[in-house]
């Protein structure tokens, strides 16, 4: 079990310096005597961040998107939490408006489902990963619905004149076939908040990179995400360690010392709420679950906000209320 462990870190590590397009596959555990899901729980459930990421991986991403513009081989969507970019040399020609993206990152794994808006039937499903060589002519691969095998057939020559660990995207369709390998990379914005009702999950960690005005350049296992501090980040430095949790209209951000293991400040951020009557203390989701915070230092950024509307609280590395931001 650790030699496992071992060997799927080395390649994890091995690949995500080769790029941004460098994915590899994480390899949960998929119990073989658990009833299979129908298309119908395992959309609910692949739409749901808390049924996708159980047991949360780092890192992890769930959104669902609306074609906005398409070039051939580029497609742009609309998400929750900003501008998500596919492109691809070798499909991803056909994509209308009349479709729907759903789109996750596990681990290393990416996943993409185009369905049609009307009825939800299948049009495309991509996954990405390395070429991890299991049984004998199969491809194990990570899916919304857990870890599944698909068989070569007739693409055992292309499957042949690659090697273990080569970065690979292949369809399947529903009875899970291949029908073609392919190239696939994204590029994300994560430009705004949710707004409520929105089942979105993301969870990063890296470093910044870079700042050019509001943006912070975010560099993660899975490629640099641009990052509008406008969200609730404030004073972001290049060289620090950032751990970026969005979930449904919350968003957490975590910025340390590049050699700090603990949080230099913390920043929560989602709608107002006050947890009492004479409206002393604020809740607010985390990622420990959700937490009540004293208002006094915010007497001022309060003063005026309206129920509901988007509100920052920054904490030290002790946990302590620093103050309070309100958005422009």
């Amino acid at each position: 079990m650790l030699l496992a462990h071992l060997i799927l870190r080395f390649l994890f590590i091995a690949l995500c310096s080769a790029g941004p397009a460098a994915l590899m596959s994480a390899v949960p555990v998929f119990a073989e005597d658990a009833p299979e899901p129908s298309a119908a729980s395992a959309a609910e459930q692949a739409s749901d961040p808390a049924a996708a990421n159980a047991e949360e991986m780092n890192p992890s991403i769930t959104l669902k998107g609306s074609v906005w513009r398409t070039k051939p081989g580029i497609v742009f969507l609309k998400t929750p939490v900003g501008l998500l970019t596919l492109s691809s040399k070798s499909t991803l020609k056909d994509l209308r408006g009349s479709q729907e993206v759903s789109f996750w990152v596990h681990g290393a794994s990416m996943a993409v489902d185009v369905r049609k808006r009307t009825d939800g039937s299948l049009v495309h499903r991509y996954l990405s990963g390395p070429l991890m060589k299991g049984e004998e002519n199969q491809l194990p691969r990570w899916t919304p619905e857990g870890e599944q095998s698909f068989p070569y057939g007739i693409h055992e020559a292309r499957f042949a004149a690659l090697h273990q660990g080569d970065p690979v995207t292949v369809e399947v369709d529903d009875s899970g076939a291949i029908l073609g390998l392919h190239d696939l990379q994204f590029d994300l914005q994560v430009g705004q908040i949710p707004a409520r009702g929105a089942q979105t999950h993301v969870l990063l960690s890296g470093t910044v990179s870079k700042l050019k005005s509001n943006f912070i350049f975010f560099r993660t296992p899975v490629g640099v995400i641009n990052v509008n501090a406008k969200i609730g980040i404030k004073n972001a430095k290049v060289g620090q360690t950032m751990t970026l949790h969005v979930h449904q209209h919350h968003v957490v951000a975590d910025l340390a010392a590049s050699k700090s293991a603990t949080s230099a400040h913390r920043f929560v951020t989602g709608p107002l709420e006050f947890a009492t009557e004479d409206r002393t203390s604020v809740k607010l989701w985390t990622p420990e679950g959700e937490q009540t915070f004293s208002a006094e230092q915010g007497k001022s950024a309060l003063a005026g906000t309206k129920d509901g509307a988007p509100i920052t609280v920054e904490l030290d590395a002790q946990g302590a209320v620093v103050g309070f931001h309100r958005f422009n």
